[in-house]
């Protein structure tokens, strides 16, 4: 086996099968031919690169671009890193530190989208890229019937189970309305509906229940006991225009009949549920995470959103896989949140790596806790306050999608 470094380079149309090889080998996946379908469009709107042994294809990665909505900026374009692979028997060679230094290069090269972002298989791999743990997800299961509080207001309109056709007509419109105030939501095509929501025939079927103002996606998920079905109803998305469609569709999902519990396992970290119950203990969450941002050039990536408070601050940051990034930046925030970055010499004030810029980026993270991790440093103090105020957010990130 050679232990040269892999050689990697853009791919082409006609390297789609072998592509798709790979990445079926690495996750030991068996798509169905309409996955195969869609992830051929996926493969010719995007930028794909294989790592290559010789001939042999050993591994992928691809960026597809996406808009996503920022604090207080809205929709912003950004690279979404997808269909990373390493094929079985080639790891440890390399291969995926050159295919993420192909993408970002290229970025920064040709000055394309200043930020990426990706859901990732394993936490322990991205963090040597510069990707920074953005934003967190629930994994929640709630029992059937699970009552709520006297002052939860459900509204008196009908929630009604739809075919799918006619259930995209309402749900687009109710995302539509939803995805521009929701820092990390990602703008969909009808493309990216259909991808969203493929059926592959791997699970049950999908249904859809919808309100006015909200609509779920659930899977029903069979378990029938000695006292009677006990089915769970496993929600793909739940996405709700305000509290009272949120609390009409949540009601629906918990009455549904023959089922025992119902279960969410991408639920916002601030979604109001469990103060809508009066057992909280009654929703079980685990905490996740969800959106891993990089910043690919910092002063182009930190003017992209809108800041709570104003701001003065020299950053001392280290970035040993995008050294352009590496240095002292003077951050400062005017009275409307609209920041201005440039470099400087002057004393830094806070000092941390791309990987926690990036985690600090939609407000997910608080720098406190990086603090406490020994992973942001305070060199003047205050700075860390300022810091955490000028970067808050009023909601959390959340990203209502994996891609």
């Amino acid at each position: 086996m050679t232990t040269a470094p892999p050689r990697v380079r853009l791919l082409g149309d006609s390297d789609f099968e072998t592509f798709q090889r790979t990445v079926n080998s690495a996750f030991l996946t068996a798509p169905t031919d309409e996955a195969v379908a869609l992830d051929r469009v996926l493969f010719g709107n995007g930028h794909f690169h294989g790592a290559f042994d010789g001939n042999e294809m050993i591994g992928g990665a691809g960026i597809v671009p996406k808009s996503m909505t920022m604090p207080g900026t809205g929709s912003r374009a950004v690279a979404a890193v997808v269909a990373v692979a390493t094929a079985p028997g080639n790891r440890r060679r390399g291969v995926l530190t050159s295919l993420m230094r192909a993408q970002l290069e290229g970025l920064h090269n040709e000055a394309a989208e200043p930020i990426t972002a990706l859901w990732c298989s394993e936490a322990s791999i991205y963090g040597r890229f510069g990707y920074g743990s953005a934003s967190m997800r629930l994994f929640t299961s709630v029992p059937r019937g699970s009552a709520f509080v006297s002052t939860v207001d459900c509204g008196g309109e009908r929630v009604r189970e739809l075919p799918r056709q006619d259930a995209f007509v309402a749900m687009k419109e109710i995302y539509a309305r939803v995805a521009p105030k929701r820092i990390g939501w990602i703008g969909r095509t009808d493309y990216e509906w259909e991808r969203w929501y493929l059926d592959d025939g791997t699970t049950t079927p999908l249904r859809f229940a919808v309100h006015p103002g909200a609509y779920a996606a659930y899977r029903v998920q069979a378990n029938v006991t000695l006292r009677g079905p006990r089915h769970r109803v496993d929600a793909h998305e739940i996405v709700s225009v305000d509290p009272v469609a949120h609390a009409a569709i949540w009601r629906h999902l918990l009455d549904i009949d023959l089922t025992g519990e119902v279960t969410y396992n991408n639920m916002a970290v601030d979604d109001p549920l469990p103060h809508m119950l009066v057992d909280r203990r009654a929703a079980e969450r685990r905490v996740g995470d969800g959106l891993w941002i990089r910043l690919v050039d910092v002063d182009r990536a930190l003017v992209g959103r809108r800041y709570s408070v104003p701001a003065d601050l020299v950053l001392e940051l280290t970035d040993t896989f995008c050294p352009w990034n590496a240095g002292r930046w003077r951050f400062t925030v005017d009275g409307d949140g609209v920041a201005r970055v440039r470099r400087t010499d002057d004393d830094a004030d806070l000092a941390m790596g791309v990987e926690e810029l990036g985690a600090l980026f939609l407000g997910g993270t608080a720098p406190s806790e990086l603090a406490g991790a020994g992973r942001i440093s305070e060199l003047r103090p205050g700075a860390l306050v300022t810091l955490a105020l000028t970067f808050s957010t009023e909601r959390l990130p959340h990203c209502a999608e994996m891609f």
